[in-house]
């Protein structure tokens, strides 16, 4: 009797060990799909149809009204971390682009000397950030992202009308944007938008048109 049910027993066990293996075989051969499946019933959607996307392709503004997380903790000065509470006086207003061609924007004082280190971290963030639509050398035409979209246009940043606006304008371009230049206030923090400023203007230096601007100098 004790032989029969050992038999039994472990005719049970190999029955399960079997059935184990089976369901694990079938798990793989499907990937993730049942878990796939079950995500498309609870939520609609799943990673097996998330879309991807370029860089730079269809980008998501941030939501109207917003505050940048990086706003009300401006740090003390550039290359330096805030370890307290926020620091007052250093950000500009908050602005609009309407405001772009008042004084308030126009006249703003670059806080950010044009040294070996600002000149080397705006050539860095330029050619991250800007050099996509603008080019390397900052006349637009020759951007990598215009063999894409053959129609953008991107602003040439080296020739004589932007050597001609304000330090201030070119700030506040680059936080709020203007036409199709989408807004990077919440990309790019405070000090390194003057970085940027003061690459641009020895990008317009080198194409031959020195820099006319409020605060060029």
């Amino acid at each position: 009797m004790s032989g029969t049910v050992g038999l039994s027993v472990g005719r049970n066990a190999r029955r399960a060990w079997r059935s184990a293996w089976i369901g694990a075989l079938l798990i793989a051969s499907g990937a993730c799909s049942p878990l796939d499946d079950v995500m498309v019933n609870v939520f609609g959607r799943s990673m097996r149809i998330s879309r991807s996307f370029d860089p730079y392709e269809n980008t998501i503004a941030p939501p109207e009204n917003s505050v940048p997380f990086a706003s009300g903790n401006n740090t003390p000065g550039p290359g330096r971390l805030n370890t307290g509470q926020p620091e007052r006086g250093l950000m500009p207003a908050p602005f609009v682009q309407a405001d772009l061609f008042g004084p308030a924007v126009q006249d703003l004082p670059n806080p950010v000397s044009a040294d070996p280190a600002s000149l080397e971290r705006g050539e860095v963030l330029f050619n991250r950030i800007c050099a996509v639509c603008h080019g390397p050398a900052g006349v637009g035409a020759q951007a990598n992202i215009i063999e894409k979209y053959p129609l953008l246009i991107s602003y040439n940043l080296s020739g004589p009308v932007v050597a001609g606006y304000s330090d201030g304008y070119i700030y506040g371009i680059m936080r709020v944007g203007r036409g199709l230049m989408p807004p990077y206030g919440h990309q790019i923090s405070h000090f390194d938008r003057w970085n940027i400023v003061n690459y641009i203007r020895v990008l317009q230096r080198q194409a031959g048109n020195p820099p006319a601007g409020v605060g060029a100098d």
